[in-house]
């Protein structure tokens, strides 16, 4: 970023101006991890020529800094075990896996059980249902001949078979005068865990809550792999937030009517996912009912001083750091969401879709390329979909649209478009919209409240008189996302918000849309945060692969705790702070650095170092 040094601000006393980049310091910032690779391997340029058509942090209005220490370096999410997530629930405590146990109103099934596979199953046959629930038995089904021939036995060892092993079915067979209970799966690798009728007790709540660990995955793609399991649809869970992909993260999950039996057999067929803390409740999870989320972050390779890393980390615990939208609200290509969210807005149906399937440059699958140079071409959305292997991508989704209303009916053909991802576009916008004014406030008025600044009272924004002002902190100052149903600071950044959005061809005054869905009512976001919980330590360490952090699965499987250095190679920042919902980890991490954390930035720094 190239700005102009100016001089630090202190947190009470007169305006002074921001602290900014130093230039020089981010030549020298040369170890940032890549964050993610895009792209196929025939593709001519490198993943870092493709990004740098990607976004930096100035082209989403992130632009200021509050701290007065000098940055430094350091490696962020070198391991994806460097970044781990514990939820931290609406009773204010932070969720971990730390029990793997079946509750006690479902033990009497599980004892059962494991009597009849105690009493029943020898362990040839034992190994032999585990390859073949593991798909590694040749024959494709595995017969357990009945001893002491009995319906009571059969049933024990049919329920034994199909709650141990999951993704199993039993059937009763006669061979040669002997009855033998047949296991198989029912249709192939798909049908895995396949839900069986049974009375649910009247006295147990509808609802399996349960803690989910997961390990390089986002929450999505967990819960579908887990209705993949279990043969329910991903709609029957429900959660309070979606988590980090590359970060090990811990959160509650609640499932309508699965056992936590069926739930706990599942551990031993996932990879990189643990269930447990199983419990039954009335109601499900509701988006947003969390307080935040705890961070146990680890910056590998660090260059600061001890004098450094102590400012930067004791600025975060007392003053914090401006709670912009992070960059993963905007995109990672050429194209960034907000410019799509503006065009909804403005009603500007064409550019929309130019926008989302227009060629670009920058990092994308090789079948997206294609897809794209064919609809340039030819205009034509059925022969650029025949292009895409991948129909549920937005392009192929709002081609489908496009095929089946045509060119003139685009609001209809962007419909076919889930509404979430609809959504997301012009809640983009608003973020960058806010980015943009938190960065011209801060610069305008710095760390103090002042006249015409917004506060919330009783859930309602008021405006500060210049008495008023006195007696509040920059801590309790919020600023609005634009739309209908908010006000605005009465000072100048006011006046920029009105501004901006005339630029972009909208009306402060109109921000209702003729598609309701389109209509912003807007919302008010505090303009700093403070973590709590924050606590940190320098590590030192020999061996770049070596693991830094203890997780929740180590714990319970009696993993010894990494084992800290006195003196090593390396040095890292082990930090620990508690976040509040909806905000982003990474712009607390940028205010330690002082880097630009965007991918674009990163994957430039990095290349360099590695050359």
């Amino acid at each position: 970023m190239e700005e102009a040094e100016a001089s630090p601000l202190s947190v009470t006393g007169e305006k002074r101006s921001l602290p900014e980049e130093d230039p020089g310091h981010a030549a020298k910032r040369l170890r940032v991890e890549q964050e993610s690779r895009g792209g196929d391997e025939e593709e001519e340029e490198s993943f870092a020529d493709m990004m740098k058509h990607g976004l930096s942090e100035p082209d989403v209005g992130i632009l200021k800094f509050i701290s007065e220490h000098k940055g430094f370096s350091g490696i962020l999410k070198e391991r994806y075990s460097d970044f781990v997530v514990h939820e931290i629930n609406k009773e204010g405590k932070m969720v971990l896996l730390d029990d793997l146990s079946v509750p006690a109103d479902v033990e009497e099934d599980s004892q059962d059980s494991s009597c009849a596979e105690t009493q029943t199953l020898t362990e040839e046959q034992k190994q032999q249902l585990d390859e073949l629930q593991h798909f590694k038995n040749k024959e494709g089904s595995v017969a357990i001949e009945v001893q002491e021939d009995s319906k009571e036995k059969r049933t024990l060892l049919h329920r034994a078979v199909k709650t141990l092993y999951p993704g199993l079915e039993t059937k009763t067979e006669d061979r040669e005068g002997k009855k033998f209970i047949v296991a198989y799966h029912a249709a192939g690798k798909s049908a895995l865990a396949a839900p069986r009728k049974h009375s649910w007790p009247k006295n147990r709540g509808s609802f399996c809550h349960f803690v989910l660990y997961k390990e390089n995955k986002d929450t999505m793609d967990a819960i579908n792999l887990l209705s993949k399991f279990l043969r329910v649809r991903p709609n029957m869970f429900s959660y309070m937030g979606t988590k980090d992909k590359r970060a090990v993260t811990v959160q509650e999950i609640a499932v309508l009517k699965i056992s936590a039996e069926r739930l706990s057999h599942l551990n031993k067929c996932l990879m990189n996912l643990k269930l447990g803390n199983f419990s039954y409740k009335k109601q499900p999870l509701k988006l947003g009912e969390l307080q935040g989320n705890h961070f146990t972050v680890v910056l590998r390779n660090i260059s600061g001083s001890l004098e450094q890393v102590e400012q930067a980390m004791t600025s975060l615990k007392e003053t914090g750091f401006i709670n912009y939208y992070g960059m993963q609200r905007f995109g990672t290509t050429a194209v960034p969401t907000h410019r799509v969210g503006r065009a909804i807005l403005q009603n500007n149906w064409k550019e929309v879709v130019d926008l989302i399937l227009k060629p670009r440059p920058g990092a994308e699958k090789g079948y997206l390329v294609k897809c794209r140079e064919e609809w340039a071409r030819s205009q034509d959305p059925e022969a650029a979909l025949k292009r895409l292997p991948v129909k549920r991508c937005v392009e192929g989704q709002l081609l489908r649209g496009l095929a089946k209303y045509g060119k003139n009916n685009i609001i209809t053909a962007f419909g076919l478009i889930p509404r979430n991802n609809r959504l997301m576009y012009i809640h983009s916008y608003q973020s960058y919209v806010w980015n943009c004014m938190a960065s011209k406030r801060m610069e305008a008025f710095g760390l103090r409240a002042v006249e015409g600044d917004l506060v919330l009272r009783g859930g309602s924004a008021h405006v500060l008189s210049a008495e008023e002002a006195e007696k509040h902190s920059v801590h309790d100052v919020v600023m609005p996302l634009p739309g209908f149903d908010v006000i605005y600071p009465t000072h100048s950044v006011g006046g920029g918000y009105r501004d901006m959005l005339s630029a972009d061809d909208l009306d402060i005054d109109s921000m209702r849309h003729k598609v309701r869905d389109y209509s912003l009512a807007g919302a008010y976001r505090r303009i700093l945060i403070r973590p709590r919980d924050v606590s940190w330590e320098l590590i030192q360490y020999d061996d770049p692969r070596v693991p830094l952090v203890h997780t929740d699965v180590e714990k319970l499987e009696n993993a010894p705790a990494p084992v800290y250095l006195k003196e090593g190679k390396y040095r890292a920042l082990k930090m620990e702070f508690s976040l509040p919902s909806s905000t982003y980890a990474t712009m607390a991490v940028r205010e330690v650095l002082k880097m630009d954390t965007s991918i674009k930035n990163q994957t430039q720094l990095n290349t360099s170092w590695l050359n």
